[in-house]
């Protein structure tokens, strides 16, 4: 199923999964939006309606799989059951900074792809997310391999929404968002300051 662009109608957020659903949303998403807000401020009316269906989404319950006996698969990823997935949503900064939503009855996929101006970038996002995901154990919610054309992917499903406070999922998620773009602008900073440092040592002997 294509993702979908961030220009089409509410209508759409899946708003009826349990009855705490409306009442999440209501509490949950006024104070998270304006962090979403912060991060694409260009897309103001896109990013409203994607924190609507994100948060409407994360309504996710026990659903048990409809092709495997006595199983409970994450249906965003097992994708054995096409009613039960949601229409995918893209929110995009522009083609180098995006984040994919994939919603489902029992879990949520968020993918995010990490700017990268050039190439010393491409190379810190790389090694900055290999470090992360080879720990994937620790973060419970963070996959091993993102999806193509993402540098890293996180999961949710309905055993971490009902053992961990919803909130705090995603408010990890935001922060996330927020700190990496700071944390590979500060490695790369270091990095040249560590480059200036050895070049200059290197041509003292020859002054």
């Amino acid at each position: 199923m294509p993702p979908s662009t961030t220009t089409g109608h509410p209508h759409h957020c899946p708003l009826t999964f349990n009855s705490a659903a409306d009442h999440f949303v209501k509490s949950v998403v006024p104070r998270t939006q304006s962090h979403l807000l912060r991060l694409l401020e260009p897309q103001f009316s896109q990013v409203e309606l994607a924190a609507h269906i994100h948060y409407a989404a994360l309504a996710i319950s026990n659903f048990a799989s409809q092709t495997s006996e006595r199983h409970n698969v994450p249906e965003v990823e097992a994708a054995t059951s096409p009613e039960v997935l949601l229409n995918p949503l893209t929110i995009a900064r522009n083609e180098n900074e995006k984040v994919l939503i994939e919603p489902s009855v029992n879990s949520i996929r968020v993918s995010i792809r990490i700017k990268q101006a050039d190439e010393i970038e491409n190379i810190l996002v790389h090694k900055f997310t290999r470090f992360l995901t080879q720990r994937a154990e620790a973060f419970f919610i963070l996959r091993r391999k993102p999806v193509k054309g993402y540098d890293i992917s996180f999961l949710i499903t309905n055993f971490h929404t009902e053992a961990m406070l919803k909130h705090k999922l995603v408010d990890f998620i935001i922060e996330f968002m927020e700190e990496v773009d700071k944390e590979i602008s500060e490695m790369k900073l270091f990095l040249n300051a560590r480059a200036r440092f050895v070049a200059e040592s290197f041509l003292t002997p020859f002054d």
